[in-house]
């Protein structure tokens, strides 16, 4: 785990930096579910003093890839079926009617714009790198969220957004489910440019049901 200066990020807070390092360790299993994340150790090994530590990982507890426990701290989430089924029903009800209204509202900027995001998708896929995988794909759907025109299911789904990070990055981690995951956001696409509502909640439905499938597929592997 280390700190990564580039030109794109060497103007960020240093809480954003140490952020950055520290989701990509929990992304990439550096950090196992349930590990403790001990301020002054990472710290230490980042060479930063405990107080960006500290709002990194309360950051970092907001996408719900920490949780803290009384008289323990922070550690590394664990996934539960429960949880994830919680979070997805919430997410399928506000996809459906997110696709739904930009079938009626988008225009012809947008459907460049959504159109352009289902390209960069594709290429994330192709690079194999998850967190690129993960960024095009809350992109996609952002896209989406904005064609709604409508302010308040904006802002709840970016709130939402946060709380299903963990499980975004859990399906994407499934190499295997890459090709049909391009597949289906083709598909989303050109149901909400053809303006067939019906199609495209079809296609938001089941994209959904499949990442629930796989993240629980998954989690009982690794019992």
């Amino acid at each position: 785990m280390e700190i990564k200066y580039d030109g794109d990020n060497e103007y960020l807070p240093l809480r954003d930096l140490v952020f950055q390092a520290l989701r990509q360790a929990i992304i990439t299993g550096e950090f196992s579910p349930g590990e403790r994340l001990m301020e002054i150790k990472i710290a230490n090994k980042l060479g930063v003093s405990r107080t960006p530590v500290r709002e990194a990982i309360r950051m970092l507890e907001l996408e719900g890839l920490v949780v803290m426990i009384p008289r323990r701290g922070a550690e590394v989430a664990r996934i539960t079926e429960k949880d994830l089924r919680d979070a997805l029903e919430v997410r399928t009800a506000i996809e459906e009617l997110s696709v739904e209204l930009a079938c009626e509202r988008i225009d012809e900027e947008g459907k460049e714009r959504l159109k352009r995001a289902c390209n960069e998708f594709k290429d994330a896929i192709g690079t194999k790198h998850v967190q690129n995988i993960v960024d095009g794909d809350v992109k996609f759907h952002d896209v989406i969220f904005e064609m709604t025109r409508n302010p308040r299911l904006i802002s709840i789904a970016q709130n939402l957004r946060e709380q299903v990070y963990r499980y975004r990055v859990e399906y994407v981690k499934d190499f295997s489910y890459h090709d049909v995951l391009v597949t289906e956001h083709y598909e989303i696409t050109n149901a909400i440019l053809t303006n067939d509502v019906d199609k495209a909640k079809e296609i938001m439905r089941k994209h959904l049901t499949n990442q629930e499938l796989i993240v629980i597929k998954n989690l009982k592997d690794t019992l």
